[in-house]
C-alpha cells in the first residue's frame, strides 16, 4: 500500500514495514519480498520472533534496541529513533524501517514519521504486517463492537479508562511497566479484580494467564509479544466511582419510574437544600472531620447534579454545559497558568481576574451597576462585605481605620439616641448602619464577618452546652436556675 498519490524524488523516502504478530510465515508474500531486498533496514528492534528467522535468510538490518538502554524515558528513545531515521533518510534518499506488527497499531514512532510527512520533511509508505489485535480478539473470544479501547502501558492514565468497555493494554515489556500499568488500575479497579496476561496472540506460542489485578507485575514476564486485557466491569458496585454512574442515577430518580420526591423538585424548590448543604460543608470544615466533609460535599455535588437534570429535562442545559461553562472561564480568567500572562503574587492575580471580569461585562447594558452582581439573596452581612469589597476597588474606601472607628462612634451613639426614643423602624435602620460600619472595620483587618460570627456562634453553642450538661449531672433545670449561677458556670466554661 502507498499512501503517496506521487513521490517527489527530492524528498526522503522511509518506507515502513510491519513485521507483523510473531512468526515469518504469517507475513504477507509482498511484504516479505521486500524485507528479502531493503536496505539499508532499520528495525525499532530485533527483539521479534521473525527477526531471527529473518537473520537465518542473512537478511542484514541495523537494530535501534541500544537507544532503549541508553535513555531513560520512552519518550526520549522514540525522539532518538526519529531523529536517526531522518538522518539515514537524507543520507540515502530512501531507507526502510521495520516495526513489529502493523506500523498503524500502537506504534508512536510511525505516528511521529506521519507528522513529519505532514510538514513536508518526508515521504511514507507503509505497508502492512498483520496488527496483533485481530489475533487478541480471537483468543480472548470478546466482539470489539460491544465497546474497546486499546491503550499504552508507556502512558496509561486513569481519565482514559472506560471501565464499561474490553480493554487491551499494548507496550507491556517488562516488570517495572506492568507496576506502573497495576498501580494506574488499582485506582479505579479493585485489587483482586481479574485481568488477562496474553502472550504472542494468534501463534503457536500463544498463552493466556489470568491473574488478580494485585498480582500482574509478579507474574509478569519479559516478553515483547505481551499485551494486557482487561474485562468489562460488571458488578455496579465498582462502578460507583465514576461520573457517568453518578448521572445514570440522578436521571433514574428524575425518571418515569423514579422517587416521587426527585420528580417533582425545580430549580426554586431545591434552593433552600442548597444553602443547607453548603452550610454543612462549612461545619465539616470547622470541625477538621474529612470524613464528614467528604460526605457533605458530596451533598452539594447532589445538588448541581439535580439542577443539571432538571435543566435536560426542561431542555436548557446539561450537566456537560455546566462543565463547559465552567472550563472555559477558568481557563480565559488565569492567562498566567493557560495563557502567556504573568502574575507572580496574588495581588495580581486578582488584578487579572477583575481586569477579565469587566472585559467580559462590556457587552452588558452599560447602566449596569458595579454592584449588580452582587446576588440578592445573598446573607446580608456577607452582602454587606461584598458591597464594600466592591466599592473599595473602585477607591470608595478609607485609607486607614480612624475613620471607621469615628463612624463607629456616631452610629452607636444614633442607635441608642433611637433606642431611648423607642422608635422599632428607626432602632432597626440605625442598628443596620452599625453592623455595616461593623462589616467595613472587619474588612479593614481582612476579616470576614460570616466567618467571625460563625466562629462566635459555634463558641456560644459550645459554652452554653456545658451550662446545659452540668445542670443535668446536678439534677437541676435551666428554668430553676438564676442568671447568676448561669453567669458562673459560662466563666468555668470559658476556662476550660
Amino acid at each position: 500500500m502507498n499512501n503517496n498519490s506521487s513521490k517527489n524524488t527530492n524528498i526522503p523516502q522511509i518506507t515502513v514495514i510491519g513485521l507483523g504478530i510473531g512468526e515469518l510465515a504469517q507475513l504477507p508474500l509482498g511484504v516479505y519480498q521486500i524485507l528479502k531486498k531493503a536496505a539499508p533496514l532499520f528495525l525499532r528492534t530485533a527483539k521479534h520472533p521473525v527477526v531471527k528467522e529473518l537473520e537465518e535468510e542473512e537478511i542484514s538490518y541495523l537494530s535501534f534496541d541500544h537507544l532503549y538502554e541508553a535513555n531513560d524515558t520512552f519518550e526520549m528513545v522514540y525522539k532518538n529513533i526519529i531523529k536517526e531515521l531522518i538522518e539515514a533518510a537524507s543520507n540515502h534518499n530512501h531507507i526502510y524501517y521495520a516495526v513489529p506488527g502493523h506500523p498503524m497499531t500502537a506504534e508512536l514512532t510511525v505516528e511521529q514519521l506521519l507528522e513529519k510527512e505532514g510538514n513536508g520533511e518526508l515521504q511514507v509508505e507503509i505497508l502492512g504486517g498483520q496488527s496483533f489485535l485481530d489475533p487478541m480478539f480471537s483468543a480472548l473470544r470478546i466482539d470489539p463492537n460491544n465497546g474497546f479501547q486499546l491503550l499504552d502501558a508507556t502512558a496509561i492514565q486513569t481519565k482514559d479508562i472506560k471501565m464499561t468497555q474490553h480493554i487491551i493494554i499494548s507496550q507491556i515489556y517488562d516488570q517495572m511497566i506492568a507496576s506502573e500499568v497495576k498501580l494506574t488500575l488499582m485506582e479505579k479497579y479493585p485489587d483482586d479484580y481479574e485481568v488477562t496476561l496474553v502472550t504472542a496472540a494468534g501463534t503457536s506460542q500463544e498463552k493466556l494467564q489470568n491473574v488478580p489485578l494485585f498480582a500482574l507485575d509478579r507474574e509478569m514476564t519479559q516478553n515483547n509479544l505481551m499485551a494486557l486485557y482487561v474485562p468489562p466491569v460488571q458488578e455496579d458496585n465498582v462502578l460507583y466511582r465514576e461520573f457517568e454512574t453518578l448521572r445514570e442515577v440522578i436521571a433514574k430518580l428524575r425518571g418515569p419510574d423514579g422517587c416521587p420526591w426527585d420528580k417533582k423538585q425545580t430549580h426554586h424548590s431545591l434552593k433552600r437544600y442548597l444553602l443547607e448543604e453548603a452550610y454543612e460543608v462549612i461545619d465539616a470544615i470547622d470541625q477538621e472531620d474529612d470524613d464528614h466533609l467528604q460526605e457533605e460535599l458530596g451533598d452539594v455535588l447532589l445538588q448541581v447534579m439535580l439542577h443539571a437534570q432538571i435543566g435536560e429535562d426542561e431542555g436548557f442545559f446539561n450537566v456537560e454545559d455546566i462543565i463547559e461553562t465552567l472550563t472555559s472561564k477558568m481557563i480565559r480568567r488565569h492567562p498566567h497558568v493557560f495563557g502567556d500572562t504573568t502574575a507572580h503574587t496574588e495581588e495580581q492575580v486578582n488584578e487579572n481576574w477583575e481586569a477579565i471580569k469587566r472585559s467580559e461585562k462590556e457587552t452588558k447594558d452599560a447602566e449596569d451597576s458595579l454592584l449588580t452582581d452582587i446576588p440578592a439573596s445573598m446573607p446580608a452581612l456577607m452582602q454587606a462585605y461584598e458591597l464594600q469589597k466592591k466599592a473599595a476597588k473602585v477607591g470608595f474606601d478609607w485609607n486607614d481605620d480612624a475613620p471607621m472607628w469615628k463612624k463607629l462612634q456616631e452610629e452607636t451613639a444614633e442607635w441608642l439616641y433611637e433606642v431611648k426614643q423607642g422608635n422599632k423602624e428607626a432602632m432597626k435602620k440605625e442598628f443596620g448602619d452599625l453592623l455595616f460600619v461593623l462589616v467595613n472595620l472587619g474588612r479593614f483587618y481582612k476579616l470576614h464577618p460570616e466567618e467571625s460570627l460563625h466562629m462566635t456562634n459555634v463558641k456560644f453553642k459550645k459554652r452554653f452546652s456545658y451550662i446545659e450538661k452540668v445542670l443535668i449531672n446536678q439534677g437541676r433545670s435551666l428554668e430553676d436556675t438564676t442568671l447568676d449561677d448561669m453567669d458562673e458556670l459560662w466563666e468555668e466554661a470559658k476556662r476550660k
